[in-house]
């Protein structure tokens, strides 16, 4: 005869056994998205798409550290806290390419110093003497015609960086007339009080560095890019080094 304890705990321990695959065979397996990554909520970079495409990190060019630069702390209201550099990673749609490169410009000083306006979409992003341009006093603007209408993801502005500057005024502007008269687009905006008269802006001023300025045009669409300049916190003139617009046509 077993003891009565033994047989106790040999029923126990079936009454567990069973109980274990009763539940195991009501357990689903967690269910996937469409796109595979399951609950974990995290896409994969190639499996996130806009209008069909599929996504991939914008890389920049960025030019090296201007020997000597001198470093200064701007005096301007409404500065932008996070530092360009720590900004977000931005992903545009595969094939986006800078198509401002070596297109057509015009600008309200035709004959700036430092060489003619190809240079504003040359590819050179280097803060060296001989790669940038100088403007004339107070309100400049020069003008990129992409050739034909294009959907843009992101713009990219280099000032003069080699002394840290603010400059004033930054507006970008798109449109599909040489005029700005049709689809006429304000896509950054930092004038604070309207000094250009094409509406009060809400960006923030932020200070020159190497990584230049990323604006995120979120798939606006025009043939023409404006970018103006109102003076800067050292003097009136307007300097640039390089534009670029990273888009594709549109079809």
């Amino acid at each position: 005869m077993f003891d009565k304890r033994f047989i106790k705990m040999i029923a126990v321990v079936l009454m567990l056994a069973v109980a274990a695959v009763v539940l195991s065979s009501c357990v689903k397996e967690t269910p996937t998205d469409d796109d595979g990554t399951g609950d974990s909520g995290k896409t994969p970079v190639e499996k996130v798409t806009t209008t069909g495409d599929d996504k991939i990190e914008l890389t920049l060019v960025l030019p090296k550290p201007v020997a000597g630069g001198t470093e200064r702390t701007p005096n301007v209201e409404n500065m932008q806290e996070t530092p360009e550099s720590a900004r977000p990673v931005m992903y545009v749609p595969a094939g986006t390419t800078n198509v401002a490169l070596g297109k057509p410009v015009t600008a309200t000083d035709d004959a700036p110093i430092g060489g003619g306006l190809e240079k504003l979409v040359d590819g050179d992003v280097e803060g060296t003497d001989g790669s940038g341009l100088e403007f004339g006093l107070f309100d400049q603007n020069v003008t990129v015609d992409l050739g034909s209408k294009h959907e843009m993801y992101a713009i990219m502005i280099w000032h003069y960086f080699a002394q840290t500057r603010v400059y004033y005024d930054v507006v970008v502007q798109i449109a599909d007339d040489a005029d700005f008269t049709q689809n006429s687009q304000i896509l950054f905006n930092n004038d604070t009080d309207n000094s250009l008269g094409l509406g009060i802006g809400t960006d923030k001023h932020y200070k020159e560095t190497l990584y230049g300025k990323l604006i995120d045009a979120k798939g606006a669409q025009g043939r023409f890019v404006r970018f103006h300049s109102n003076g800067n916190d050292v003097n009136e003139l307007n300097h640039y080094i390089e534009v670029a617009v990273y888009g594709k046509p549109v079809e």
